[in-house]
C-alpha cells in the first residue's frame, strides 16, 4: 500500500498507469540518492586531498574523466576492468 494516496489501485482502471508511474519516480528518487551519496564522498576526497586520484591504482584520474563524471573515484583503466 502506497504512502501517497488512499486509493485501491487494484480496483482503478487507472491503477496499472499508476503503480507504474510510481515505480519511476521510486527509480528516480533511488539515483538521486545514490548520485548524492557519491558527490558526498567527492566532497570527502576533496577535503583530505586524494581528489582526482584513482581509489584502486592510485593513478591520476584524467581532467576530461572528472568533468564528465566528478564523483568518479576511479580512473578509466580501473573502471574499465570492472565490467
Amino acid at each position: 500500500m502506497s504512502s501517497w494516496t488512499g486509493a485501491d489501485d487494484e480496483h482503478d482502471p487507472e491503477g496499472q498507469t499508476i503503480a507504474f508511474e510510481r515505480a519511476q519516480v521510486q527509480g528516480l528518487l533511488d539515483d538521486a540518492r545514490r548520485e548524492l551519496a557519491e558527490l558526498v564522498r567527492a566532497a570527502v576526497r576533496v577535503e583530505d586531498g586524494t581528489y582526482g586520484r584513482c581509489e584502486r591504482c592510485g593513478a591520476a584520474i584524467g581532467d576530461e574523466r572528472l568533468v564528465a563524471l566528478p564523483a568518479t573515484a576511479t580512473c578509466i583503466t580501473c573502471a574499465s576492468r570492472t565490467r
